[in-house]
């Protein structure tokens, strides 16, 4: 093992003294965003990299060499380094690492205070269970961040020409209620709750610097966005060349004949989200058939089909309520047929090039107050470790009871 880490050619395996005296251990430097302070930073930085490149086991470790190795690669950001360890000397490298895991069991109260995550059965194969879970969790941010911008894109552009062009929005306060509703909260219980796949576990790692809104999302979120305002803009100004029903007028109440207009529009826009739910289970452009294990999870059909049915049911029955008139088979079979192209829609949009949509929010790291407040308002007290989140320096406050 000894002659392997000599080797200047073959760094797979060594040991862990000669791995701190290749990169010459850790030095002192003065931090880049405070003069002030001073960040532990590997000497030989050249050489690391080297070693690491190829660096598969580093055997006879000591916890220092381990703090070395964690150091290091946390200088390059595009790294995400994790960190498992149970006892006390572990707790440097486990606070200094993007993500630690301590042993529940078996671990010392100091590793965990230190790690970020704890193992409740001391079992390794539980980190791929996390892992597999906090991919999961990502992507289904992700999902209904797509889905709902898109609805909120279209709601406001449509309520606004109505205001703006004809005095009056064509979807009424209640008929908005019931889009709201269906698309924050049951759509959020369809999307976000779908289970993970071991599919997750072959993506690469994100990045600390990757937008949560990508290109890709960017991409799916405008063209359908102008699709479905494109389709609603012809049916409010044309209403005759789609749906043979005379357009109203602003300055007509509202009755069952003439009601029928704004109703068709309602109707349509509702089965554009509905269908455009589906498009959102997948957001990558290499996953063409959205239909995929949509059966699996139970409850995503169900909240689908009952939204589906209510949907039916305020149209037929709303009435005065709702303002919805009572439309023929054939005028919801035409609704239900244009809502249903936002899936054509959205596999033709899987072939547009990425690079068209470069679309950015801007995003920065959070403030400690910022962090104290979040953790303030979910577990009634300020954080006791803020910078795990970000790389400024914090003093928790001093508790204000006595220990008994």
């Amino acid at each position: 093992m000894s002659d392997a880490s000599n080797d200047k050619d073959n760094y797979y395996i060594m040991q862990g003294k000669d791995f701190k005296e290749l990169v010459g251990g850790i030095v002192k430097k003065k931090d880049a965003k405070d003069s002030s302070k001073t960040v532990d930073v590997v000497k030989n930085t050249a050489k690391f990299k080297e070693i690491v490149s190829q660096l598969r086991v580093l055997a006879r470790s000591q916890p220092e060499h381990k703090y070395l190795l964690v150091t290091g690669l946390k200088e390059d950001p595009t790294n995400i380094v994790a960190v498992t360890g149970d006892g006390t000397n572990d707790a440097l490298a486990l606070k200094k690492a993007d993500i630690g895991f301590a042993m529940g069991i078996t671990g010392t109260e100091i590793a965990k205070e230190a790690a970020g995550i704890l193992l409740l059965d001391d079992n390794f194969s539980s980190i791929i269970v996390a892992l597999l879970w906090g991919r999961n969790i990502y992507l289904s941010i992700r999902k209904f961040i797509q889905f709902q911008l898109t609805v909120n894109i279209v709601a406001i552009f449509m309520a606004f020409i109505g205001g703006v062009i004809l005095a009056e929005s064509p979807l009424s306060s209640v008929q908005m209620l019931w889009v709201n509703l269906i698309m924050d909260t049951f759509a959020a219980l369809a999307i976000a709750t779908e289970p993970p796949t071991e599919a997750l576990l072959k993506d690469r790692p994100y990045s600390k610097t990757e937008n949560i809104i990508t290109r890709v999302m960017w991409k799916n979120i405008i063209t359908q966005a102008l699709f479905q305002i494109s389709i609603l803009c012809l049916m409010l100004f044309y209403p005759e060349l789609i749906f043979r029903v005379p357009k109203k007028s602003h300055n007509d109440a509202w009755t069952y004949e003439n009601g029928k207009h704004y109703t068709m529009i309602f109707h349509t826009f509702v089965f554009m989200q509905l269908f455009n739910e589906i498009n959102s289970r997948k957001i990558k452009n290499e996953e063409y058939n959205v239909f995929s294990n949509i059966f699996s999870h139970w409850l995503f059909s169900f909240i689908f089909l009952m939204t589906f049915g209510v949907q039916i049911l305020l149209v037929c029955y709303g009435g005065y309520a709702i303002k919805c008139s009572p439309l023929t088979l054939t005028q919801h079979m035409i609704c239900i047929g244009i809502g249903s192209t936002s899936i054509l829609i959205g596999l033709l949009t899987k072939f547009l090039p990425d690079s068209l949509f470069c679309c950015a929010l801007p995003e920065r790291e959070a403030t400690t107050q910022e962090i104290n407040q979040i953790h303030s308002r979910l577990y009634r007290r300020p954080s006791a470790h803020p910078e795990k989140y970000i790389t400024q320096t914090y003093h928790p406050p001093k508790s204000k009871f006595k220990q008994a």
